[in-house]
């Protein structure tokens, strides 16, 4: 896509028409779109609210609806208290709830990664070590002045090991390979997803493939943040607001 203004951008990410959901498949990432970013990702809640959206709008499409996280598949789960849906976790390398679920081997190397990250954050009180199925993620979120060491760091062990590194929001990751947007096409195969319009919502970096794979199929990746260079074709603003629309689409799913 090219680069544009931001007053550019800001103009062609229209928030999405309620109309977008009929008859669609739903994607939805996790944390900065169903839930707020946290200082640590294990403070992060599931409400009653968000519990009762979900199994709302389970119904209301027919079960055409995914969750499509960077956590692990079964942390999803646990969040929920169970979830009638499919899932793909870990960046989509994990597919839960279909036929073709899929749970790769965890790559030996994340032991390397898990130990040299925990000692790096042990220097640097503040810095958080996230241990997933397939990654370890470092957040400096509450260190942002580490940020420069923590890439370095990143950088270097994910030539040594030839694990995938992931940038997201004030986080780097070595992980197993996965790609959101492989996963939804993979969903997209299947029942009850197969013929519909796929429909993708997300915040990071991370979500980028997804958005491009769901356009590829003829349907619309919608970017839930700050405006930016994305694939998404439109926009909401903030987690609020996402659940508002997906309160709106799961009042009026035919």
């Amino acid at each position: 896509m090219p680069k544009l203004a931001e007053h550019d951008m800001a103009a062609l990410l229209a928030p999405p028409p309620a109309h977008l959901a009929d008859g669609a498949s739903l994607f939805l990432d996790f944390d900065g779109t169903l839930v707020d970013i946290a200082p640590r990702p294990d403070a992060v809640a599931v409400d009653a609210r968000l519990r009762q959206l979900i199994g709302t709008l389970i119904e209301r499409l027919d079960g055409r609806i995914a969750i499509v996280s960077g956590r692990g598949a079964a942390e999803i789960a646990a969040l929920f208290g169970g979830l009638d849906c499919p899932i793909a976790g870990s960046h989509g390398a994990e597919l839960r709830g279909v036929a073709q679920a899929e749970m790769p081997e965890r790559p030996a190397a994340l032991d390397t990664v898990a130990a040299r990250f925990h000692a790096f954050a042990e220097a640097r009180p503040g810095l958080v070590v996230e241990l997933k199925p397939l990654g370890v993620g470092l957040h400096y979120r509450g260190v942002p002045a580490a940020e420069g060491d923590a890439r370095a760091l990143a950088e270097d062990l994910s030539v040594a090991t030839g694990l995938t590194l992931q940038r997201g929001k004030m986080v780097f990751e070595l992980r197993a390979p996965g790609d959101k947007g492989r996963a939804i096409a993979a969903l997209m195969g299947a029942m009850p997803f197969a013929g519909s319009r796929p429909v993708f919502l997300g915040d990071d970096l991370t979500d980028e493939p997804g958005f491009a794979t769901v356009a590829r199929l003829g349907g619309a990746g919608v970017l839930v943040g700050p405006v930016r260079e994305t694939e998404a074709a439109y926009r909401l603003p903030d987690v609020t607001s996402t659940l508002r629309w997906l309160e709106r689409i799961a009042e009026n799913a035919a």
